[in-house]
């Protein structure tokens, strides 16, 4: 009957679709109510609740791709009082930390953060910055040889770069200080010097060697006249402190007449030929006193004589010779005696030889050396002429004639022993062996 209520007579009811029970079930209903004239009470009793039916489980495809979500836009709040913010949800599973422990927790932060930075400026201001400041402190010190040796001519030389690169990479105190500067410098000096000795030497084979002397607080040039092997030698015996202060010229010299007494004049016991030191003894009064102030270094080195004059009155000779001889025998006897003077003006005798009146080879023969030899004979004797002047010819470089002439009466000549004359080196053979 119910086939035909609901108009399928072949087909048998599916049980499982709920809502086609329920719409049979209405109509049944509605049947009966139509019929009877009566309607059903609800009944009381809570209806059961039907069975989800079974879901067939479908497998997912494997190549689908997953739906991208459109963010929705959130609705438009309307004018009014705004509801307060919500706090956002804890992430995780994490049990709330109590106000007091979080308390504690900041300040240990806060504690540990201030020890930190205390230890990290204990140990930049106590340690790192001092270690830094004597790293620094030894590359200034190689820094400042560098260019004290490397200066002038040398300034750009490829050893200076190479010492600078190996200087800047040290990275601490005694590997910078164990840079070797001195080593270098005293090669390129050596090697530059000595092309400077090559190329201004003159035709006399000399140099000219200047040089700085320090006196107390004082710095002055000196200059020095050389032969060619003597300057070769202090190259290459001296190190860069010493070559970096020295310049090689080429002589630039002059004639220089100067009289002077015997005292000033070495003695009188020069010749010519002589290499002389000139100092300069300068007498200051004042006070009622009278201060002698000497000078340590010679103010001109090298110095040649060139000649040498001694004054007229050394030439006036006027000697006496007596001989005798007595004999006796018995009451017999006899006595033989016999007298030679001679008188000579030195200076006449030139005259007369510059006349013409007397043999040259003669005058040559009586007067070589006469200077010389009567020096030799007052030394041997020891005795001499000390009131005797000098005329003296000095070659000595041209920017110290000016000090030489000024200077005539205060200057000194001294004889180094180095380029002493004959007769000081075999004295100085006889007395030291």
């Amino acid at each position: 009957m119910i086939d035909k209520i609901k108009g399928n007579n072949n087909k048998p009811p599916d049980l499982r679709k709920k809502e086609n029970n329920r719409d049979i079930m209405e109509r049944v209903r509605g049947l009966v109510e139509k019929f009877t004239g009566a309607k059903e009470k609800p009944s009381e009793k809570s209806k059961k609740r039907p069975m989800p039916r079974p879901r067939l489980r479908t497998k997912k495809k494997e190549e689908e791709k997953p739906r991208l979500k459109v963010p929705k836009r959130p609705p438009e709040r309307k004018p009014g009082l705004t509801p307060p913010p919500k706090k956002p949800p804890g992430r995780g599973i994490r049990p709330r930390i109590p106000e007091e422990d979080q308390r504690t927790l900041v300040g240990a932060m806060v504690f540990g953060i201030i020890i930190i930075i205390i230890v990290a400026s204990g140990y930049y201001f106590l340690v790192y910055q001092p270690y830094q400041q004597t790293l620094q402190a030894a590359k200034n010190q190689k820094l400042a040889e560098v260019d004290a040796y490397f200066k002038g001519p040398l300034a750009t030389d490829p050893q200076k770069q190479a010492i600078l690169a190996e200087i800047d990479s040290g990275q601490t105190p005694e590997e910078v200080l164990a840079v070797d500067v001195l080593g270098p410098a005293t090669k390129s000096w050596r090697k530059y010097q000595s092309q400077e000795i090559n190329t201004k030497k003159d035709r006399f084979n000399r140099v000219m060697v200047l040089y700085n002397v320090t006196e107390g607080n004082q710095t002055t040039s000196k200059r020095a006249i050389m032969k060619v092997s003597d300057a070769q030698k202090i190259v290459n015996e001296a190190d860069a402190t010493v070559l970096a202060n020295m310049a090689i010229q080429t002589p630039d010299t002059v004639a220089v007449p100067i009289m002077i007494s015997r005292l000033q004049a070495a003695g009188g016991l020069i010749g010519v030929g002589s290499m002389v030191d000139i100092y300069l003894n300068v007498n200051q009064t004042g006070n009622n006193t009278t201060v002698t102030s000497q000078e340590t270094t010679p103010r001109i080195s090298g110095a040649t004589v060139l000649a040498i004059l001694r004054a007229k009155d050394s030439g006036s000779v006027d000697a006496s010779i007596l001989r005798s001889q007595n004999i006796s025998m018995n009451t017999m006897s006899s006595g033989v005696s016999m007298e030679k003077k001679t008188t000579t003006d030195v200076e006449q005798l030139l005259r007369a030889a510059a006349a013409g009146g007397l043999s040259e080879e003669d005058i040559r023969a009586i007067l070589q050396n006469y200077g010389i030899r009567l020096s030799d004979y007052e030394r041997a004797a020891n005795l001499g002429e000390l009131d005797a002047t000098y005329l003296i010819i000095l070659e000595v470089p041209r920017d110290d004639v000016p000090f030489l002439i000024q200077n005539m009466n205060s200057i000194i000549l001294t004889v180094p022993t180095q380029n002493a004359p004959e007769w000081m080196i075999r004295e100085l053979r006889r007395i030291y062996g």
